[in-house]
């Protein structure tokens, strides 16, 4: 069976990923409503999570490595009252508040949140692509095998109280590269004693890009020209493209 080849297209797509498909499946059948030939994303999102998926074709895959150093926002729920193995609520819950639990007062959460901005430790969850042995840890972690793993330094220049219900809080968060959200989930509710995991992750920027200016998979799939959404080279922002892309572009 012949492979399938697509158009060269170079350039950039911002897709809107939804809810319950991979990054890869997200991006291969943007890929085919495309009909590109190469194409890769800059940073997975989780099934359960959302939004901004930047998405590198043909010559534009040069700036993937400046895209995965990029800063991130996102806009993450986080629920009270259980901690599980993932840290979200795809795991198996792993502690639990002692009933019957009351949610927390959000002077609580404003007391306790100062300690997660700026530069932090996160110790990287067992539910992750990180590698040990040539196997990522979620292959461990299925197996019911917990590893020790070295905290990193991360930043978060901005975290703050969206809305608030007392069992659940909706948070801003812009973060630098190789942050875990879910592991912040985790860690602002062993902060609190009470336990947490997150619910709910959108992700609404990555470096200069915007969820604004994204398209939903589902309207990229209906469009009778999809290429038309995608970013030329010569239209992004300063620094992203190594100089001699940029030259050639304008030959």
């Amino acid at each position: 069976m012949a492979s399938r080849r697509g158009q060269v297209l170079d350039g950039v797509l911002l897709l809107d990923k939804p809810e319950g498909l991979s990054s890869n499946h997200a991006l291969q059948r943007a890929k085919r409503a495309l009909d590109a030939k190469k194409a890769g994303h800059t940073g997975t999102l989780d099934p359960f999570a959302t939004g901004l998926l930047v998405c590198c074709l043909g010559r534009a895959t040069k700036i993937s490595a400046a895209m995965l150093n990029a800063d991130k926002v996102y806009h993450a729920t986080i629920r009270f009252g259980e901690e599980t193995d993932s840290g979200d609520l795809t795991g198996n819950i792993v502690f639990q508040a002692i009933a019957p639990f009351p949610g927390i007062a959000r002077d609580d959460l404003e007391r306790v949140l100062p300690a997660f901005r700026g530069e932090i430790e996160q110790v990287p969850p067992m539910y992750s692509a990180l590698k040990r042995d040539g196997k990522p840890l979620y292959e461990y972690a299925r197996l019911g095998i917990e590893l020790d793993r070295p905290a990193r330094k991360v930043t978060i220049y901005k975290l703050e109280i969206l809305s608030f219900t007392g069992h659940e809080a909706h948070l801003a968060v812009h973060c630098s590269k190789g942050t875990y959200i879910r592991t912040l989930a985790q860690d602002i509710g062993r902060q609190l004693g009470c336990g947490a995991h997150l619910t709910a992750l959108r992700r609404t920027q990555v470096g200069s890009f915007s969820l604004d200016d994204a398209v939903a998979l589902e309207a990229l799939q209906a469009m009778p020209t999809p290429q038309n959404t995608l970013i030329a080279l010569n239209a992004l922002p300063a620094g992203l493209l190594p100089a001699t892309l940029t030259q050639k572009d304008e030959l």
